[in-house]
């Protein structure tokens, strides 16, 4: 496949993503998220600044090191250039970062709670463990960059952060993955929040996680 197949496959399905994330309801009032795609070890493909309605031209195209190599930006994702490329950088295997507001995991963000993963599609779709907490810092700063390093120093298995009074990153192997597990979580962070009302939430038995994957073993073998 030539370079250029390459990336507007890559663009395709960040697009998709995006898509799928509103058509799964998972999205705040506002729409805001931005979403990026990894093209090789020094680019990535970055939203502009929207995501409703988004086209694949739309795209910009971004070094690891911060320099934008194609497309435009608004001030809104150039801010979040950092964010992205660190992530990129700390985990060699993720090939997408997705960052939304979704109401429910940022009630979670918002009291400074790690959500537990008490959900079989938490299990299912990469996060076998609880979403942990970055401190907060200003978007896009030094301090809010130096605490998801330190957390994913610190969690070195968890593939998804809630950034303290702000909203949600997860990032995972490609476009789809990734948005399959942000409307896991934000389905998860739902369930939280509804079992608190019946007397709280159950954490799953011993053994639930080798159990969901011997089952997914069995169907796909």
């Amino acid at each position: 496949m030539t370079e250029g197949h390459d990336v507007n496959d890559r663009a395709r399905q960040l697009v998709e993503a995006a898509a799928q994330l509103f058509e799964a309801g998972v999205m705040s009032h506002s729409g805001h998220a931005n979403l990026s795609a990894r093209l090789d070890a020094d680019r990535f493909l970055l939203t502009p600044g929207f995501v409703r309605g988004l086209r694949p031209e739309q795209l910009a195209t971004v070094g690891l090191d911060g320099q934008l190599l194609a497309g435009e930006l608004r001030s809104v994702s150039a801010e979040i250039i950092t964010m992205h490329s660190l992530v990129y950088r700390a985990r060699p295997e993720v090939g997408a970062i997705i960052h939304t507001h979704s109401p429910s995991a940022t009630a979670f963000a918002v009291a400074h709670r790690p959500l537990p993963c008490r959900t079989e599609p938490m299990l299912r779709f990469g996060q076998p463990e609880e979403v942990p907490v970055v401190p907060w810092g200003p978007r896009g700063s030094d301090v809010s960059v130096r605490g998801i390093a330190k957390v994913l120093e610190e969690r070195a298995t968890t593939s998804a952060v809630l950034l303290a009074n702000h909203g949600l990153l997860v990032f995972g192997p490609d476009s789809a993955a990734t948005a399959h597990l942000v409307v896991a979580i934000e389905e998860s962070a739902e369930a939280e929040i509804a079992a608190a009302a019946i007397g709280g939430a159950v954490d799953f038995p011993e053994g639930a996680l080798a159990a969901v994957r011997a089952s997914i073993a069995r169907v796909s073998a």
